[in-house]
């Protein structure tokens, strides 16, 4: 079903309008349009629009992936693309497929055939270029950007491919029901689309075996007796076999969500996760830790950003945060899947619903900023050790005035070094218990700075 031309590719409108980067490169045949970049997911195009690219303006037509190849074999193309063109005056489309793979090195192989024209280079990754793709590739290409395909989109596919002679040739009838369920479970993905229909048609015709009734105990079946399924609509004479939504969820078992642990979907679904939980959304929260369960995350790994945004982003506005997600992590690590799922659940629901403070990251990320540009003078001397030989001869210790003696619990002394007395780190909000100890932090500062 893959697509002969750009007229053929559902999907993608904005990328195929008419005048587009892509339509002009189908239409040239001289080599003289830039390269591109293709980003998208898995089952938007990507490889699709490359060969339509490479049909539809008659060139050479090369493909290499990055699984499988390696500086040699880049070479080998560029050399035979500058003969063509040189010789022959035919002009080459390179496509490189999960450029991502490449490694710095094999990407820099790509260059002087990029730079100097010897091909037309279109690739194809997942991941996000400006992480995956070297500068100087980056810069020479054209970056487009493919969506997932629309509901719309998946159930023009869908209907194409039951009809198409090179799909299943109207061998089958699916059902409206069927249909919107194999749309859902696509997700965007034009392959997985196709493959689910294609299980769900190989179920719907293949025949079931029905042992023949025989009731009038005579041991030999009734010639007259109906099968069980005689009234389904595929035993009506000359009707098709339907796809039904049933034939569906028996024949796909559930949507594997397009979540690859080392690729762009792993760090957004993350990242959703996480302002979830910051934006105080337990649904939403709840929602991505699903996601990431399903596609088989490591439990720890969302163990250990419950217990950093516990930290960073409730901190002391519930000091209680930390404790659960520590205790969440502990219960992953001792019980594992599926039981974890309810520990990390529950962190994820109280992290998500308690009062938010930033200012605690604020306060360490700011005292580690002085220090890192010199900002940090010396010890005073009442506060250095006076334990070690010598040391109250040198002046440590002395005049140092120990808290507990004072009825208030707070003695009035310099902690921070001279170059900082009056510097303020941590500045408490008004949420949560941070109320209480900002109300009692200022207090203490009265006290300790004698202000």
């Amino acid at each position: 079903m893959r697509p002969r031309s750009l007229d053929e590719v559902v999907g993608q409108r904005k990328l195929l309008r008419p005048g587009s980067p892509l339509r002009q490169l189908a239409s040239d045949s001289t080599g003289s349009a830039v390269s591109l970049i293709l980003w998208g997911p898995p089952g938007t195009g990507k490889t699709t629009i490359a060969q339509a690219i490479a049909h539809s303006s008659g060139r050479r037509f090369v493909e290499l992936s990055a699984v499988t190849a390696g500086i040699k074999d880049v070479r080998t193309v560029m050399e035979r693309a500058l003969n063509d063109r040189d010789l022959y005056d035919i002009a080459t489309v390179l496509f490189l497929d999960e450029i991502h793979r490449f490694t710095k090195a094999q990407q820099d192989a790509l260059l002087p055939g990029v730079e100097n024209g010897w091909v037309t280079l279109v690739a194809a990754t997942t991941e996000n270029p400006s992480f995956s793709v070297i500068s100087p590739l980056l810069s020479r290409s054209l970056l487009l950007t493919l969506e997932p395909l629309t509901d719309d989109d998946l159930r023009e596919l869908l209907t194409r491919a039951v009809a198409d002679p090179r799909g299943l040739r109207g061998a089958v009838e699916l059902s409206p029901e069927a249909l919107d369920a194999l749309v859902q479970l696509a997700s965007g993905d034009a392959r997985r689309a196709l493959t689910a229909l294609e299980a769900a048609a190989a179920s719907a015709m293949t025949p079931v075996d029905l042992p023949e009734i025989d009731d009038d105990a005579d041991g030999e079946p009734d010639d007259d007796a109906e099968s069980p399924a005689g009234d389904a609509d595929t035993d009506a004479p000359g009707s098709l076999p339907k796809i039904t939504f049933e034939i569906v969820e028996a024949s796909v078992d559930r949507a594997l969500l397009r979540y690859d642990r080392n690729g762009d979907q792993h760090y957004d679904v993350v990242s959703a996760f996480i302002k979830s939980m910051r934006g105080s959304d337990p649904d939403a929260a709840i929602h991505y830790l699903a996601r990431m369960l399903e596609a088989g995350e490591d439990p720890r790994f969302i163990a250990r950003r419950l217990m950093v945004h516990a930290a960073e982003d409730v901190g002391m506005a519930d000091p209680q945060a930390l404790p659960i997600a520590v205790a969440a992590a502990e219960a992953t690590q001792m019980i594992g899947l599926p039981e974890a799922r309810i520990p990390l659940a529950e962190a994820t629901i109280y992290i998500a619903t308690a009062p938010k403070s930033g200012a605690v990251i604020a306060a360490i990320d700011s005292a580690i900023a002085d220090v890192k540009a010199g900002r940090f003078g010396l010890v005073p001397k009442h506060l250095r050790d006076a334990h070690y030989p010598g040391a109250k001869r040198l002046g440590h210790g002395k005049g140092y005035l120990y808290p507990h003696n004072d009825p208030r619990g707070v003695s009035t002394q310099q902690y921070l070094p001279d170059e900082l007395k009056d510097r303020v780190y941590y500045s408490p909000t008004t949420h949560g218990n941070e109320r209480d100890v900002s109300e009692r932090l200022e207090k203490i500062r009265r006290i300790t700075r004698g202000s």
